[in-house]
């Protein structure tokens, strides 16, 4: 019989999106082939102390979202001599001994490049992509400054910084409405949409509760899609055939928020989104253009606007959620990938890269 690869699937984590995590984590265990997988659940909490975790209730109740409770402290060794090791704090005991890791975790210290530098320390193969590409995705200024720099089209922005408010050429540049969002947040968190300059102390109050930089950027008008980018052991990459968001309008937050995500279940994606064959090869190519421009490896998920005047890259999510009504695993299935396939290639090419 062959040895099953253990892996660590990791979930939760200190940042805003922990329950979004959670969610995630709970459908990647569900899809693990038990015959050729050993899943070793480990969580974060909230405040960032690693404990056994559960392969169960990891799904949202009733609005209620998943959380991480604190059980014995655990801690993955950096030292590469004992690569994949996890022990207990408080005795030094062996918790697990693991193969790879999966961190299936959304946002800060675990999306931002600071959990890729940890796995790097200690040698472990680890899902998606590695320090660099993490650290630019996560800062949506810097993810736009390297695609405008490879002749990738992104919507324009103005970073507010140490100040609540705009210049007046600011707003005539951006006009309204804008969106004020965290420069380094996801799931839509932290994220207003501003149709009276009164309001936009307010939101820029709601958004540094996430991140002390914000990014404001003027309504782009068009289809919202997403492409999904898989990269395999060999190295081949293949993009997915796009999703159409529909129903955004529908949501009562009026955009592409947290609660229209999760929550309102009014949004669906028609797969594959019905675009001529030339505007479909496009999104493909613009979203390997992406992946490569920023350096990814494993995965990462493109968002686009689709508008009159031609396409603009939204951002890159270089660790998409894996929910049950997550796009990234729903666009790779079009395309032929079903998800325990997905989840068995994204961990051949942890190993593969390592080795």
């Amino acid at each position: 019989m062959t040895e099953k690869t253990r892996v660590a699937v990791l979930y939760g984590g200190r940042s805003t999106e922990h329950s979004v995590s959670c969610v995630s984590a709970g459908a990647i265990m569900k899809h693990l082939d038990p015959e050729k997988f050993q899943v070793v659940p480990i969580g974060i909490t909230r405040e960032g102390t690693w404990t056994p975790g559960d392969t169960e209730g990891l799904e949202i109740v009733d609005g209620v979202m998943p959380e991480v409770k604190r059980g014995t402290e655990l801690a993955l060794s950096a030292d590469p001599t004992r690569k994949g090791e996890i022990r207990a704090i408080s005795d030094g005991s062996l918790y697990a001994q693991v193969d790879v890791i999966f961190p299936i975790l959304h946002g800060p210290y675990g999306e931002d490049g600071t959990m890729q530098g940890l796995f790097e320390l200690s040698g472990i193969p680890y899902v998606g992509p590695g320090v660099l590409a993490s650290s630019v995705g996560m800062d949506k200024e810097f993810t736009k400054k390297i695609l405008s720099a490879a002749g990738l089209p992104v919507a324009p922005e103005v970073i507010v910084q140490g100040r609540t408010e705009l210049t007046v050429e600011e707003k005539e540049r951006l006009g309204l409405p804008v969106f004020v969002k965290p420069a380094r947040g996801g799931s839509s968190i932290g994220v207003s949409k501003v149709s009276d300059w009164a309001d936009f102390p307010e939101a820029v109050r709601i958004a540094l509760e996430d991140d002390d930089k914000i990014l404001v950027e003027p309504e782009i008008v068009g289809r919202e899609v997403e492409v999904g980018v898989l990269q395999y052991p060999d190295g081949e990459l293949i993009a997915s055939v796009p999703a159409l968001l529909k129903g955004i309008d529908d949501s009562d937050e009026g955009f592409y928020g947290f609660e229209t995500k999760y929550l309102d279940n009014v949004v669906t994606a028609q797969i594959p989104a019905p675009f001529p064959e030339e505007l479909t090869a496009q999104l493909r190519d613009m979203a390997i253009r992406a992946f490569k421009a920023l350096n990814c490896t494993g995965l990462s998920r493109v968002d686009f606007f689709v508008t009159e005047e031609g396409l603009y890259i939204n951002e890159v999510n270089t660790l998409p959620g894996f929910t049950p009504i997550s796009m990234y695993p729903q666009v790779l299935a079009a395309s032929g990938v079903d998800y325990p396939t997905l989840l068995e290639v994204l961990i051949a090419s942890a190993e593969a890269r390592t080795a």
